[in-house]
């Protein structure tokens, strides 16, 4: 399982996508949480915008990356 360090109090979610090399650029995590393919501590998350705290594990297409402070 990948981590990332938080630089600041939270990470939004289609950023973690891109930190942790899941998705290329903003547009495809934009059409990867839009198509319900982005897990967040196991239930399904819609919203790119999401603010992801320490704790919470982030999956996508068999990957799964941790937030960590």
């Amino acid at each position: 399982m990948e981590t990332i360090k938080l630089r600041d109090e939270f990470i939004k979610l289609g950023q973690a996508l891109k930190a942790a090399g899941f998705v290329e650029s903003g547009v495809d995590a934009k059409y990867a949480v839009q198509d319900g393919l982005v897990k967040v501590n196991g239930q399904t998350e819609t919203q790119r915008g999401k603010k992801l705290h320490a704790g919470d594990v982030v999956e996508y297409d068999g990957q799964t990356v941790k937030i960590t402070d």
